[in-house]
């Protein structure tokens, strides 16, 4: 990578969030910064796709009217330089634990640029519930965006996309008490989603926040989630393609279908 590298930035939140401004003015300190990113909020939407999107102007690059995927397709292939790295976020909310990677629009843009061959880095910011939907401001995003452009300043050199396809990285909440150490980790798997029907409703709750909240947590150390809870930002390296195992029950199956 040279000395000025090619950043494509992107998120979920959309290109008004506060938390792209942060990333993408704290990134120009380390690469030329291209930002092609959803013109309105798009959380959520994981890897979905459109056939074809609007493109608008905006001071910070390109508002796209489409979802965070479609976001690095077109930065790739239309809008910007071809980058060395793709950079995602930072996500209003973690981003946290196996479950929630492909549900997040955040990391599946990682994914997206990884399926590319590109570099690619993910980047949320830990909110508790209760300070969850109040308002942000760009300078609550400094620890985030501060390790994230230590990665893409430091990784590539090193080698690190040698291993992994992109990194997935969570920082605690400026008002929590933040260690500052950044620690390597791996997706937790705890899981505890409920449903509860109200007559024509069904209510999908993640308990998994609740816990979070509480410090009670079934998480232990190494894991995404633990080393947020205790205050440490977290950075998982990870693969995008799905991957294969052959088992003899279901060659089994195969071979007997008739």
């Amino acid at each position: 990578m040279s000395d000025e590298p090619e950043i494509i930035v992107t998120n979920d939140d959309g290109i008004d969030a506060p938390g792209i401004r942060a990333l993408a003015e704290g990134l120009e300190e380390v690469g030329n910064v291209t930002v092609v990113a959803p013109a309105s909020d798009k959380s959520a939407t994981g890897r979905a796709m459109s056939r074809e999107v609007g493109v608008e102007e905006h001071e910070l690059g390109y508002a796209v009217d489409g979802t965070p995927s479609d976001c690095v397709v077109a930065g790739l292939e239309a809008l910007g330089p071809y980058p060395d790295v793709v950079v995602s976020g930072v996500n209003e909310g973690a981003n946290l634990g196996m479950y929630v990677l492909g549900r997040s629009g955040t990391v599946s843009a990682a994914v997206e640029a990884a399926f590319f061959g590109v570099p690619a880095i993910a980047t949320s910011l830990f909110l508790t519930s209760e300070a969850f939907g109040s308002p942000t401001e760009p300078a609550d995003y400094e620890a985030a965006v501060d390790a994230t452009a230590y990665l893409v300043e430091h990784a590539v050199g090193q080698g690190v996309f040698e291993h992994a396809d992109y990194l997935n990285v969570n920082a605690p909440h400026p008002d929590a008490e933040a260690s500052g150490e950044m620690v390597v980790t791996r997706p937790s798997h705890g899981y505890d989603m409920t449903a509860e029907r109200n007559g024509d409703t069904v209510t999908l709750h993640d308990r998994m926040w609740d816990r979070m909240d509480e410090g009670d947590i079934p998480d232990p150390t190494g894991t995404d989630r633990r080393a947020v809870v205790d205050g440490h930002i977290s950075v998982s390296p990870l693969t995008a393609p799905h991957t294969t195992e052959r088992h003899e029950a279901l060659d089994a199956l195969a071979e007997s279908y008739d």
